[in-house]
């Protein structure tokens, strides 16, 4: 049991420390990127703790990866959206941002998430919610070239979409931060890609501890989901909350949504190529529950950004349906 908690107390500093070295690269390289760099060092670590579960071949493993995603979308886009929300209006009575790059990004995220979640369920191929080899590979390719979309919209073709509405203004606040040096961005560098295999290994040595943990307490397996995607979205949510105190709510939502999208869009290429792989069939599909959920939390979302501003309101909505979330997670 000590172990235990000192393998975890490891984790957690492991997972804090990577996303530290990644905001000191995203702060050298400025925004979008920095949101960016953010987003795919939280997906990578989330990718090592769903692999090492799944891997594990335990009775119900095969779901971990729909129930860690879901739980990210449903995260990233109630709890901390709602949060950031929330405390930006309280701030500032209400929050502005760009409406054109917060819908691309929602809109990609939905099409993955339609794909990967929703439409295994009503597949006829194979028994179960679940995809063939052969669809499994069509939606993980689909997932991949939506995600190459964002990227390449934010960091080219629509760069100005994803930035905040008073650009000038961040421009200014840059200049008043400077730059980490040459040295600390290279030192930076070497710490992230050790934090992370540092995850990787701690997680293939916790996350089955974790599994027969969970199963031991008699409570619901999508609780292990949950309680990956909370441990990975830990120290993101602390980055968004603080970019909500300081009113750049445009950063919340590039680092919220976008997180959402690389976990569906990086996270499924490659459970799809362990898959193949290890021989191991997916649970991919959504129950009725959760695909209700799903779909209050798309609508809820594209009201929300609709306007381009939106006021305590929309972060009490959007908190609601996070904390019914996790009641019925919990007490199904």
């Amino acid at each position: 049991m000590i172990g235990f908690f000192m393998l975890t107390l490891v984790l957690i500093g492991a997972v804090f420390a990577s996303v530290y070295f990644a905001e000191v690269i995203a702060n050298r390289v400025g925004q979008p990127y920095g949101a960016l760099l953010l987003a795919v060092a939280v997906t990578v670590i989330e990718v090592a703790l769903i692999a090492s579960i799944l891997l594990s071949r335990t009775p119900g493993s095969e779901a971990i990866v729909r129930d860690s995603i879901f739980a990210t979308i449903m995260i990233v886009c109630n709890g901390i959206v709602g949060t950031c929300l929330l405390v930006g209006a309280i701030k500032s009575g209400e929050t502005v941002f760009k409406e054109e790059g917060a819908n691309i990004t929602l809109g990609l995220l939905i099409t993955a998430s339609t794909l990967a979640f929703v439409l295994p369920t009503y597949t006829t191929s194979s028994p179960g919610p679940n995809y063939t080899f052969v669809q499994l590979r069509g939606a993980a390719i689909a997932c991949f070239v939506l995600y190459l979309t964002y990227v390449y919209a934010q960091t080219v073709r629509h760069k100005t979409m994803f930035l905040p509405p008073d650009f000038d203004q961040a421009e200014d606040d840059l200049l008043s931060h400077p730059k980490p040096s040459n040295k600390k961005t290279i030192f930076s560098a070497i710490g992230l890609m050790t934090s992370l295999i540092g995850v990787v290994l701690i997680a293939k040595t916790l996350a089955p501890v974790i599994w027969e943990g969970v199963n031991a307490l008699g409570a619901p397996r999508a609780v292990v989901g949950i309680l990956v995607a909370c441990l990975v979205l830990l120290p993101e949510s602390f980055t968004a909350i603080r970019q909500a105190l300081d009113g750049k709510m445009q950063n919340c939502f590039n680092l919220a949504l976008g997180s959402g999208l690389a976990s569906v869009g990086l996270t499924i290429p490659v459970v799809a190529v362990i898959s193949v792989v290890f021989g191991i069939t997916l649970t991919l599909g959504l129950d009725a529950k959760s695909l209700v959920f799903l779909i209050l939390t798309f609508i809820l979302s594209m009201m929300t950004i609709a306007m381009g501003k939106a006021t305590f309101a929309q972060g009490v909505m959007h908190i609601v349906v996070f904390v019914a979330y996790i009641r019925l997670s919990v007490n199904p």
